[in-house]
């Protein structure tokens, strides 16, 4: 059986970035470690026909799902989407899609970027709804183009897309404002992404311009999930603490599990308790009550974050950009109409 690069590399007691420099005839290692490389592969019989077929391909696309908690990432339907999105236009403009999946809590994140050095890997989509930035720079220190997808840090030089959060949030805190005629309360997820934050700024700015402070507002801090949600705005209600009148939550899973502990203890939605979610998930429209929420085109996302990544692969730039996907309010029976007509 052939000798592979990184087998190669572990008998050389050289790195894997070293002997992929020198099989492919890049800068980056002396003409004597070159020459070293070349004559070990040919006696270890390393297969040279890798070399051709890789020089004569635009190479791969990777999309790294980064799982740090799970508490996001294991609504699973939402990712499948942008994932779809990516594979269309990676095909159509003759790329392969490869899919790798990391846990923080299990993986060695730098074991898998060493083996993405010496991959035939033109490019990398990371998906950052879970991502740190420490965890950014990880990858940033390869030799290929990099676009962080779902997530955006302002100190980072690296190109994002993402959603208009605040544009999402905004949205339905001024139907709920608008509608029922009282200040919402706000459903806060308790686990903090960046998603999340932007969300909560869109929500304060709604309130301010309807001349509300964000400072009265009722505020519930809930798990992500259907399941920790019902489980913890129970407790909540049994308690007899306050509850608003109308609520904006951070997300579907939340907002649904919030609904279901409400009717559980006996309130009507939306008569005595409004609620407004983001996402879209399918879960919203079969509800009962269906789901007044935010919709991503996530589908369009993906296409646009991987359209973008080629085209840095293909033309570099001297410069990032950001790009923001913009949301659409969906109206249902969740929240009350002024007009009594629901879309």
């Amino acid at each position: 059986m052939a000798i592979t690069a990184k087998e190669l590399a572990k008998k050389l007691n050289l790195s894997a970035t070293a002997v992929s420099m020198a099989l492919n005839n890049k800068p980056g290692v002396s003409t004597a470690t070159r020459d070293q490389v070349i004559k070990a592969a040919e006696k270890y019989g390393y297969d040279f026909s890798r070399l051709s077929l890789k020089n004569g391909h635009p190479g791969d696309i990777y999309c790294i799902i980064y799982r740090a908690h799970n508490a996001i990432l294991n609504y699973m339907p939402i990712f499948s989407e942008l994932t779809d999105g990516i594979e269309q236009e990676c095909r159509n403009q003759g790329y392969q899609l490869k899919l790798v999946q990391i846990n923080e809590k299990r993986d060695d994140v730098q074991k898998w970027i060493e083996d993405l050095r010496i991959a035939n890997c033109a490019g990398i989509i990371l998906l950052g709804t879970e991502t740190s930035i420490h965890v950014c720079k990880m990858f940033l220190q390869l030799s290929v183009p990099v676009l962080l997808l779902d997530s955006h840090f302002d100190s980072l030089g690296c190109s994002s897309v993402l959603i208009n959060n605040r544009q999402g949030a905004y949205l339905a805190t001024s139907l709920l404002i608008q509608q029922c005629g009282s200040q919402p309360g706000y459903m806060r997820s308790s686990y903090r992404i960046g998603n999340f934050e932007e969300r909560r700024i869109g929500f304060d700015t709604a309130l301010r311009e309807h001349g509300m402070s964000p400072s009265n507002s009722v505020i519930h801090e809930l798990p992500p999930s259907i399941e920790g949600a019902l489980s913890d705005m129970l407790e909540i209600i049994d308690r007899k603490a306050s509850l608003a009148k109308c609520y904006f939550a951070d997300n579907d899973l939340i907002a649904i599990g919030a609904m279901k502990a409400l009717k559980l203890r006996g309130y009507r939605i939306p008569e005595d308790v409004a609620i407004a979610g983001f996402d879209n998930i399918s879960e919203s429209r079969i509800v009962e009550p269906s789901l007044t929420t935010i919709d991503i085109p996530r589908t369009f996302m993906g296409q646009t974050a991987a359209r973008q990544l080629i085209h840095q692969i293909t033309t570099p730039v001297p410069h990032t950009v950001k790009i923001e996907i913009s949301t659409k309010l969906v109206r249902r029976f969740s929240v009350r109409s002024a007009v009594g007509a629901m879309v």
